[in-house]
């Protein structure tokens, strides 16, 4: 439930943050980045201790609430404002992301994730349930860059925004997100599996 709970958590903040970017060694990445990579350790924990067929359940429950999300945003922007309240157009800015966008981060999400679960059971057959730190950083580089070629590719081609320049960035940042979170992985599944007595699928 805490593995649950904070994916979700993270999934939901991550879309809502995503709109405004920040400079990390010079690349341009939105303020998500960070947020929105731990969700792959969060997964990778799941799929080594419950296996694919709960990972894939909990994505699809992310999947629920950032559209469940998206829409009460909406909802709220479009209400009609209280007499006093004077911060519509900010608030219409910061949380009124285009259809695009959002169909562009629930489409990449979709995929990346479903590659990450695929693709880290792939690796620990191919191990034979060994190391753990190859199949947490495979699957996650490469669903890292599905994830942000995919959203990138769709909000913005055609709009005039360099996109190979910021898959470049993005991806860049992931990717070391990505061999840093290898310990956090271990440790989570450290600390959670010796108290359990699953099987995983």
């Amino acid at each position: 439930m805490v593995l649950v709970t904070a994916f979700i958590s993270l999934l939901v903040v991550s879309n809502i943050i995503a709109v405004k970017t920040i400079t990390i060694g010079g690349l341009i990445v939105p303020a998500a980045v960070l947020c929105y990579s731990l969700t792959f350790v969060v997964t990778d924990t799941l799929s080594e201790i419950w296996g694919k067929k709960t990972t894939q359940f909990v994505i699809n429950l992310g999947f629920a609430a950032a559209v469940l999300s998206a829409v009460f945003i909406k909802w709220a922007i479009e209400m009609k404002g209280s007499p006093f309240w004077e911060n519509q157009g900010a608030f219409q800015t910061i949380l009124g992301s285009n259809i695009r966008v959002v169909l562009a981060s629930l489409i990449a999400y979709l995929v990346s994730q479903r590659h990450d679960v695929w693709a880290f059971h792939f690796w620990k057959s191919r191990t034979k349930g060994k190391h753990l730190w190859l199949r947490n950083n495979l699957s996650s580089m490469v669903s890292q860059l599905i994830d942000t070629s995919l959203f990138i590719v769709i909000a913005f081609y055609g709009t005039g925004v360099p996109v190979l320049q910021m898959i470049f960035g993005q991806y860049v940042v992931k990717l070391v997100i990505a061999v840093l979170d290898t310990p956090l992985v271990y440790g989570l599944v450290a600390l959670i599996k010796p108290k359990l007595n699953t099987q995983n699928a």
